[in-house]
């Protein structure tokens, strides 16, 4: 796979002759990583077709790993929104499809491009447009297959693991920690990532950071209160190579993240995981059930799927009332790691 100047289109987009299907998905990490199925499945069904995905230039690396998209066209918006314009030349596309969200600035951001077929869940707002009802109490992975099933293509929810990197680990064999997420409401406090680090490195484990691009201070931080050197700390100025991340992730003992794209990224990878949510529930992002991949969550009573808000300026209460000892005795129940030439389920 190509990886495009920004503001310059892939060169897919000037292939005559070839179909092509733009997928819009202008997200993080964690949310291209939960639409791979859905991704592999396209591919699959239209094996004759140049397939461009329309995301943030800095996930082309991690595109390419997902074996379904060919270019990417960097696309992007603050937080969650829908980016005003795509950069397509050419031909109209022959299939659009909407994996971004529900709503008419995505549907009417494809349609404007005039693809011969666009898939989109159906909304009061844009009747000129077919498709299945969109669910809100529904988990990520199978919103986009089911939106794929209902114009007939068949996709697994389950097809989601990437195959590990061949670039060695920074840190093979280490716990890897990732304090960072995108809002307060999904970071769990940094004194007790670093009472957790700090127990860790006392009982002889090897313990990294991670940090993305801005994170830097408060990985430090909790590196210097843990005991343990700068040189733990990976990423932080700038995010880490997706292909290095991939290959600390893959070839980690373990990783203990909150609800974030490393979390989605460790699933992928089948690496064991601890996985601390708080704002959302599980059963909305979290990873299929496995002994793997142990999930901390502690909704109160009667608390529905979407208990709080995710981009909240404060921690959610249901990830404060996570303990040290639990994330403790969670890391130590988790099953070893699969030897690093065994292939990926």
């Amino acid at each position: 796979m190509t990886t495009p100047h920004p503001t310059t289109p892939p060169p897919a987009l000037h292939q005559p002759g070839r179909p092509r299907l733009l997928v819009l998905r202008a997200l993080g990490l964690g949310d291209l990583l939960t639409a791979v199925p859905a991704l592999r499945a396209l591919r699959r069904a239209h094996p004759g077709h140049t397939l461009v995905l329309a995301a943030p230039a800095r996930l082309a690396e991690a595109a390419a790993a997902t074996a379904a998209v060919d270019h990417l066209l960097p696309a992007h918006a603050p937080g969650r929104a829908v980016p005003t314009t795509l950069h397509w030349t050419g031909p109209p596309p022959d299939l659009a499809v909407d994996l971004h969200g529900n709503g008419p600035p995505s549907h009417l951001l494809l349609h404007a491009l005039g693809p011969r077929r666009l898939y989109a869940y159906a909304h009061p707002a844009t009747p000129h447009l077919t498709g299945p009802a969109w669910q809100h109490d529904e988990h990520e992975r199978d919103r986009w297959c089911r939106l794929l099933q209902w114009y007939g293509h068949r996709a697994d929810p389950a097809d989601l693991h990437l195959t590990p990197p061949d670039e060695p680990s920074p840190a093979p064999g280490a716990i890897v920690i990732h304090p960072g997420a995108d809002a307060p409401a999904r970071r769990w406090p940094p004194h007790r990532f670093a009472t957790v680090a700090r127990t860790l490195h006392h009982a002889g484990h090897r313990v990294v950071l991670t940090a993305g691009a801005g994170e830097g201070p408060l990985a430090h931080r909790i590196a210097h209160e843990a005991g343990l050197p700068a040189t733990a700390v990976l990423g932080g100025t700038t995010d880490l190579p997706f292909s290095r991340l991939a290959a600390l992730v893959a070839h980690a003992r373990a990783v203990l993240v909150g609800d974030t794209g490393l979390a989605h990224l460790a699933t992928a990878l089948n690496t064991p995981s601890v996985l601390l949510f708080g704002p959302v529930a599980p059963r909305l992002w979290g990873p299929p059930d496995s002994p793997r991949h142990h999930v901390l969550w502690h909704p109160g009573p009667g608390e529905a799927a979407r208990p709080g808000d995710a981009h909240g300026p404060t921690p959610d209460p249901r990830l404060l009332r996570i303990t040290c000892q639990e994330v403790l005795t969670a890391l130590d129940r988790l099953p070893a790691p699969h030897p690093a030439a065994e292939p990926v389920p």
